[in-house]
């Protein structure tokens, strides 16, 4: 059971930000910019490729839900998009706040937040989703 399957079933806490019956967003707990979240959908797949049509489109609208949201909520010139696929067998997205090409580099050094940053970051961007 990776990860993320394990947050799924509640099994290990995080930040949420949003979820639907298929598709859960959360902060990145070693993020390389505040605001970075991942975006998953619920049910485990290895490689984002391999989602069926429906759930990988429907994976993409709710990560353009959730960066509209982070865009609302965390000063950046945008959102970036990654999908890498290596770190965990789940497929996910991440949506990254930059200001420059280079902020969306995973070899950046990972920031070290306070939960209580976590928790108001998530805060933060879950209110702008809810908004929206």
């Amino acid at each position: 059971m990776t990860v993320y399957e394990k947050i799924v079933a509640g099994e290990i806490p995080c930040y949420k930000i949003a979820e639907t019956d298929k598709f859960l967003a959360f902060l990145d707990v070693s993020p390389i910019k505040e605001g970075h979240v991942l975006v998953i959908p619920k049910v485990a797949v290895d490689y984002i490729f391999d989602l069926d049509d429906d759930m990988y489109s429907g994976l993409t609208l709710f990560a353009k839900k959730v960066a509209n949201a982070i865009d609302a909520s965390i000063p950046c010139e945008r959102v970036g998009v990654a999908v890498v696929g290596l770190e965990v067998p789940h497929a996910h997205i991440h949506l990254i706040p930059i200001h420059e090409v280079g902020d969306v580099s995973f070899a950046n050094p990972k920031l070290n937040l306070s939960p209580e940053r976590m928790t108001e970051i998530a805060k933060t961007i879950s209110s702008a989703f809810q908004l929206a």
